[in-house]
């Protein structure tokens, strides 16, 4: 199979993670990387992708980008010759296995490192493992809502949650997800392929949900009534400037109140409680 490869004209990171974030969400998009210039490299399967859908795309950061065509490859050869560990110091480090070890971190999350979204180098990622660093998880139920590479998941058993559910609408994602928490010897997760219909009638203690704005708003509704009363909700994939302000109105008019916020690189998390 031959791939569509689009180059976005961009230096700006914040720009970059914006779009990543964006097409992490599109079915059609199989890798990404940076180029030693900063310019970001997106492959999708050939002819998967409309003009419009790429128009829509760059329009998000106002940038310009090229399109060519790709013989298949390997693409997680490339993205792991890539792929640098995540450290957040004294507490928790995410590495492959060809990566040493980091010493004195009390937490260590081993994955192999693929093109699923949520590898903990994203603002968002780090954001959303902050946020629990700050909460007692110890016996708790949690959502994984979008699990990406299962990392949050992880962290929630390593920190004591005893009932884990971590779903992801993408196979790559769920198979990817599956293979980390093996990985990590994790009994505590159950990986589930679909989407937040395989929620109902189910209620959690904690929800961890790092998606995009527009997930984020369809999903709020439902995500309030599935959190127990006085549970913790930490929502991320929010843009700081564009998104907070409509994020924490839709949390609101679903029951939810606002308990803490963080920000990085233009990105934002907000936990709440209901």
């Amino acid at each position: 199979m031959n791939y569509t490869r689009i180059r976005y004209n961009t230096t700006s990171e914040t720009e970059r993670e914006l779009l990543i974030a964006h097409m992490s969400t599109i079915d059609a998009f199989t890798g990404f990387e940076e180029t030693d210039d900063g310019q970001l490299i997106a492959y999708a399967t050939e002819a998967a992708l409309s003009e419009t859908v790429l128009q829509e795309i760059a329009a998000l950061a106002n940038v310009g980008y090229e399109v060519s065509e790709e013989k298949e490859q390997n693409w997680n050869a490339t993205w792991e010759s890539n792929f640098e560990p995540v450290l957040l110091p004294g507490f928790c480090s995410v590495r492959a296995f060809f990566h040493d070890p980091v010493p004195g971190i009390p937490y260590e999350i081993l994955i192999t490192p693929k093109m699923s979204f949520g590898t903990g180098h994203h603002a968002t990622t780090k954001l959303m493992m902050l946020h629990m660093k700050e909460m007692p998880l110890a016996n708790k139920t949690v959502l994984d809502y979008g699990t990406g590479t299962g990392i949050l998941a992880i962290l929630a058993e390593m920190l004591g949650s005893t009932s884990i559910d971590a779903i992801d609408i993408d196979e790559w994602s769920y198979e990817n997800a599956k293979e980390n928490c093996a990985h990590n010897n994790c009994s505590h997760i159950e990986v589930q392929l679909g989407d937040i219909s395989l929620i109902a009638g189910k209620q959690y203690d904690v929800i961890l949900a790092n998606i995009n704005r527009h997930i984020l708003l369809d999903s709020m509704a439902t995500l309030s009534t599935a959190l127990n009363e006085d549970g913790t909700l930490i929502l991320s994939g929010i843009l700081k400037e564009q998104d907070t302000d409509i994020i924490l109105e839709s949390a609101a008019q679903a029951g939810l109140k606002p308990l803490q916020f963080m920000d990085d690189r233009g990105w934002a998390a907000i936990s709440f409680t209901k």
